[in-house]
C-alpha cells in the first residue's frame, strides 16, 4: 500500500517535489515506527529511488540516511558509489560501510571522495594504508590532520616519501602528537635534502659540498632527535637508521663527540649484536682490548680507532674526577684529544678525519658561544627584572625639597600657599619680571639647591640676614653679596678690599609688591660648610702676616 501510494504521488511529480518526498520516506523508515510489511515496502520504494534520474533526490537519501546506522546497507553502498557530491556525504559519516567498502572506494574513487574517507571519525589502519598508497596531496593532509585517525608507522613513511616534498603535508604531520620519531626524522632528512637541492641549482654550492651539507645536517637531527626519544624510542631510530643505510661511522663518531653516549651505546649494541649493558662497560675501558674487538664487530673502520679512544679517555677521566666540567666545552675537550690522536697518522689517510673533527670542533666553540650568551641574556634580564620595583618606588615616593637642599624639615620657612618653588634645572632660565637676576653663576645653582622667594621686610633687608651671616668673614660675606648683587651702602669698616667688577647684571622694573630674594641668600650661606669658613679666614691670616 505505501510503495502504491508513494509511486501515484511522485510519478508526475517535479524533482523538488520528489526529493522531499525521498526524504520524508527516508525518515520514516529510519525511525522505526512502520510495521514489518510496511517498513518492506519503504525499503523496497528507497532502493527504487536510486534509479530515479534527479541527482537531488538521491542527495535527499544520502542526507537522510548518512548518519543513521538502520540504513539499509545496499542503498549505502550504491550512494557511496554515486557522483562525489553525493557520495561524501555517507563516505564521511556513514557507520553502515565496513573498511572492505571503504578501501574499494579509496582505490576507485576521486580525490574528492578520498578526502572524505580521510575525515572519518576513528578510521582504521588499513583504511588508513590505503589512503597513503593511492592518495593525493588533498586526501593525505586531511588524513594528516585527522587526529583521531589510526595511522601505522609505515603509511606514515610511505605519505612522506611519495609526497613529502609539499610543505603543507609536512606541517599536518608534524603538528600530529603521536608523529613517530621515525617519521620526524625521515621529515627533516627530506627538507635537507630539498635545501641542498635548491642551494646545487641555484650555483650556490656546489653538488659535493650540497651533499656534505646535507648528510651532516641529517645526522644532527637524528642526534637531536635522539634527546628526546626515550628508551623505546631510542631503540626505533637506530633501527630505522640502519634499515635506511644511514647508521654510519660518521654518525656514531659525531655522537661520541657530541656527548651522546646513549646513541652511541645502542648503535653498536645494534650493529654488533651485543647488549647495551655489555656495550656500556666495554666503552668504560676504550683502550683495552675489549673496545677493539667491540669496533671491530660493529664494522667500524680502523681509522676511527685511535680517535674514539682518545675522546672516551677524556670522558672517563673527566667522569672519574666529577669537575663539573659538562656540555661544549668537554666536547670541545674530546675533540682537541681525538685531534691530537691523529696527528700521529699518516697525513694522506687520516686527513679526511682531521678535516671533519675540525668541523665538529667548530660547532662545539658555536654551541658554547650560543649557551654563554644565553646565559647572559638570562641574568641580564633577571637584573633588569629585579631593578625595575626599586625604580618604581623611588618615583612614586620623590625627595622633598628640604631633604635635596639640606635643611631639616623642623627649620624650613613656611611659605605662603601662593609662593612659588623654584629648581634649577640643567640648562639656564631667563628671569621673571618679579627678580632681578645676576648672569653670573649663583652658588646655589652649582650644588643644585632650590630657591625660595620670601616676602621682605619694610626697609628691604630680611630680619635673620645679620643672624645668618655673623659667622662668616668679612671678605667672604663681602664677595658673597657682590656676586649676588645685593651689596647696599657698606659702612667705612667693613670695606672690602678691590674686586673684579661683577658681571653685568639685569634689572627689570621693580615689582608691585617688593619681594626681595633674602631668604634665598639665607640658605644658600646656610648651606657653606664650616670648615671652608675656618679654611678662609686662616688663609686671610697668613696673607696679613706675611704682608
Amino acid at each position: 500500500m505505501i510503495l502504491r501510494q508513494f509511486l501515484t504521488l511522485t510519478q508526475n511529480a517535479s524533482s523538488e517535489r520528489r526529493a522531499e518526498a525521498a526524504g520524508t520516506l527516508a525518515r520514516s523508515y529510519l525511525q522505526g515506527r512502520l510495521g514489518p510489511d510496511a517498513a518492506w515496502e519503504a525499503k523496497t520504494a528507497l532502493l527504487a529511488l536510486l534509479d530515479d534520474p534527479a541527482p537531488a533526490v538521491r542527495r535527499a537519501l544520502a542526507e537522510a540516511c548518512a548518519g543513521s546506522d538502520q540504513a539499509p546497507r545496499p542503498l549505502i553502498v550504491a550512494l557511496a558509489s554515486d557522483q562525489p557530491d553525493i557520495a561524501r556525504l555517507v563516505l564521511a559519516r556513514s557507520p553502515v560501510l565496513m573498511d572492505a567498502d571503504l578501501v574499494d572506494c579509496v582505490a576507485m574513487g576521486c580525490e574528492e571522495t578520498r578526502a572524505a574517507v580521510a575525515g572519518r571519525v576513528e578510521l582504521s589502519k588499513p583504511v588508513a594504508a590505503a589512503l597513503a598508497e593511492v592518495g593525493g596531496v588533498p586526501s593525505l593532509i586531511a588524513l594528516a590532520a585527522n587526529r583521531s585517525a589510526r595511522i601505522g608507522v609505515a603509511a606514515l613513511l610511505r605519505m612522506v616519501e611519495r609526497h613529502g616534498e609539499d610543505a603543507e603535508l609536512r606541517q599536518a604531520l608534524l603538528a600530529r602528537d603521536d608523529l613517530a620519531i621515525e617519521v620526524r626524522h625521515t621529515i627533516v632528512s627530506l627538507v635537507a635534502e630539498q635545501l641542498s637541492r635548491l642551494g646545487q641549482d641555484a650555483g650556490w654550492i656546489s653538488s659535493e659540498r650540497g651533499a656534505r651539507v646535507a648528510r651532516e645536517a641529517r645526522d644532527a637531527a637524528a642526534l637531536a632527535l635522539s634527546d628526546e626519544a626515550g628508551e623505546a624510542g631510542l631503540g626505533r631510530l637506530v633501527a630505522h637508521l640502519r634499515v635506511q643505510e644511514q647508521l654510519t661511522a660518521g654518525l656514531i663518531l659525531r655522537a661520541i663527540l657530541s656527548l651522546r653516549l646513549p646513541f652511541a651505546e645502542v648503535a653498536l649494541a645494534e650493529l654488533s649484536g651485543l647488549s647495551r649493558a655489555r656495550v656500556a662497560g666495554i666503552m668504560l675501558e676504550p683502550h683495552g682490548a675489549g673496545y677493539a674487538a667491540l669496533h671491530r664487530r660493529a664494522g667500524l673502520p680502523a681509522l676511527l680507532l685511535p680517535a674514539i679512544r682518545a675522546a672516551l679517555g677524556v670522558w672517563r677521566d673527566e667522569a672519574d674526577r666529577r669537575s663539573g666540567v659538562s656540555g661544549p666545552r668537554l666536547a670541545r675537550s674530546m675533540i682537541e684529544a681525538a685531534l691530537t690522536a691523529c696527528e700521529t697518522m699518516p697525513f694522506a689517510e687520516a686527513r679526511s678525519l682531521m678535516a671533519l673533527l675540525a668541523r665538529f670542533e667548530a660547532e662545539a666553540a658555536r654551541d658554547e658561544a650560543r649557551i654563554l650568551t644565553h646565559e647572559q641574556a638570562e641574568a641580564r634580564a633577571r637584573e633588569t627584572a629585579e631593578d625595575e620595583p626599586r625604580e618604581a618606588m623611588l618615583l612614586a615616593a620623590p625627595e622633598p625639597v628640604e631633604a635635596r637642599i639640606g635643611i631639616p624639615a623642623e627649620a624650613a620657612p613656611a611659605l605662603p600657599v601662593s609662593q612659588e618653588i623654584v629648581v634649577p634645572t640643567a640648562e639656564p632660565r631667563l628671569p621673571d619680571t618679579a627678580t632681578a637676576w645676576p648672569l653670573a653663576p649663583r652658588p646655589e645653582d652649582r650644588i643644585g639647591a632650590a630657591v625660595v622667594p620670601a616676602e621682605a621686610t619694610p626697609d628691604g633687608v630680611p630680619e635673620s640676614a645679620e643672624a645668618v651671616l655673623a659667622g662668616l668673614a668679612e671678605e667672604l660675606m663681602a664677595r658673597f653679596l657682590a656676586e649676588r648683587g645685593q651689596v647696599s651702602d657698606p659702612a667705612p669698616a667693613l670695606a672690602p678690599p678691590p674686586l673684579p667688577a661683577p658681571a653685568p647684571e639685569i634689572r627689570p622694573e621693580p615689582p608691585r609688591s617688593a619681594r626681595p630674594r633674602a631668604i634665598a641668600l639665607a640658605v644658600a650661606a646656610g648651606m657653606i660648610p664650616e670648615e671652608l669658613v675656618l679654611s678662609y679666614r686662616a688663609d686671610r691670616a697668613r696673607q696679613r702676616l706675611a704682608a
